[in-house]
C-alpha cells in the first residue's frame, strides 16, 4: 500500500499531466519551438493549429459557466448533511475528516499553517462532533512533502479541532497517509469496519466515498466547502461575466479533471 519516496514523487509528477495549465504550457512550448525555427508552409500550418488549440483550450476551460456546470455535477452527486433533516438520535462510530494540505513554516510564516481546505474540513468535522453525531473524530493526513520532511496535516488539524472545542480524548490522529486511497486504508486499520461520517470537500466527496466503501466502511457523506452555487440545469442568471475566461474558472476545471481522472485510475486499479 505504502508508496516509496521515489514512487510518491513520481505519482505527484505524473499528476501534473492532468492539469490544464500543463496542457497550455506544452502547447505554448511546442508553438514557440516552431516559431523560432525557419518558417515553411508545413511548419506554418502547425503553428496555426497550436495557436488555435491554445486559444480554444483557454476559452473553454477558463469559462466560468462551463467550469461551474461540470463542477456542479460532481458537487451535486451527494446531498449535504443537513442537521435540520437528520434525526437527533442518529449516531455513527466516528467522524472521519480528510486533510487538504498544510504549509510549513518559513521566513515570513512563523509556524506551520493549515491550507484553507484543511481548515474548512476541520471546522465542518468539529461542528458535526458538537452536534453529537459520533464519539470520535479521526483526522486523516500525514506528511505529503515530496522532498525532505514537512509538517503533518493531521497534527495541525488536531490543534485547530481542540481550539474549536473537540475533546482531545475524542480525537484520533492518523499521520501516515498521503493520498485519498491511503486515507481510507489507514482509517480501516484504526477503526475497522465502522459506520462513519466522511468529511471532505464537496468536489472530492464522490471519489472519497467510493474509496472508503471499498475498504468496508458504512459511509454517510458530509460534503464541505461547496464552490458552486446552483446545480446544473437550474438556470443561468444572465451574468455576462460568466462568459469571460478567468483564473478561478481554470481552477475549477482543474478540480473537475483531477477528480475524473483520479476516479478512472482508481477504478482501473481496483481501488474502487
Amino acid at each position: 500500500m505504502e508508496l516509496s519516496p521515489f514512487l510518491f514523487g513520481l505519482y505527484k509528477l505524473v499528476k501534473y499531466a492532468v492539469y490544464p495549465f500543463t496542457w497550455l504550457v506544452v502547447l505554448s512550448g511546442l508553438m514557440t519551438i516552431l516559431v523560432i525555427g525557419p518558417i515553411s508552409p508545413r511548419r506554418l500550418r502547425w503553428i496555426r493549429v497550436l495557436a488555435a488549440s491554445t486559444l480554444l483550450l483557454t476559452l473553454t476551460l477558463g469559462n466560468p459557466l462551463i467550469a461551474s456546470t461540470f463542477l456542479g455535477l460532481i458537487e451535486g452527486r451527494y446531498p449535504p448533511f443537513d442537521h435540520s433533516t437528520r434525526s437527533t438520535r442518529e449516531r455513527f462510530d466516528a467522524i472521519v475528516v480528510l486533510g487538504g494540505g498544510v504549509a510549513g513554516k518559513g521566513s515570513p510564516r512563523p509556524s506551520d499553517q493549515l491550507s484553507p481546505l484543511s481548515m474548512e474540513r476541520t471546522i465542518c468535522g468539529a461542528d458535526l462532533f458538537a452536534h453529537g453525531y459520533a464519539p470520535r473524530v479521526l483526522l486523516s493526513g500525514g506528511d505529503a512533502t515530496t522532498f525532505g520532511q514537512g509538517p503533518t496535516e493531521s497534527i495541525e488539524m488536531k490543534r485547530l479541532a481542540v481550539r474549536l472545542g473537540v475533546a482531545e480524548a475524542a480525537i484520533i490522529v492518523e499521520e501516515r497517509s498521503r493520498t485519498t486511497y491511503e486515507n481510507a486504508v489507514e482509517a480501516k486499520r484504526l477503526l475497522g469496519e465502522a459506520s462513519i461520517l466522511l468529511v471532505t470537500s464537496a468536489s472530492h466527496i464522490p471519489r472519497a466515498v467510493a474509496l472508503f466503501r471499498k475498504q468496508g466502511f458504512t459511509v454517510t457523506p458530509s460534503p464541505c466547502g461547496y464552490l458552486v452555487r446552483e446545480r446544473p440545469g437550474q438556470g443561468w442568471d444572465g451574468n455576462p461575466f460568466d462568459l469571460l475566461p478567468g483564473v478561478g474558472a481554470m481552477e475549477k476545471s482543474t478540480i473537475v479533471i483531477n477528480e475524473i481522472v483520479g476516479f478512472i485510475v482508481h477504478r482501473a486499479t481496483g481501488k474502487i
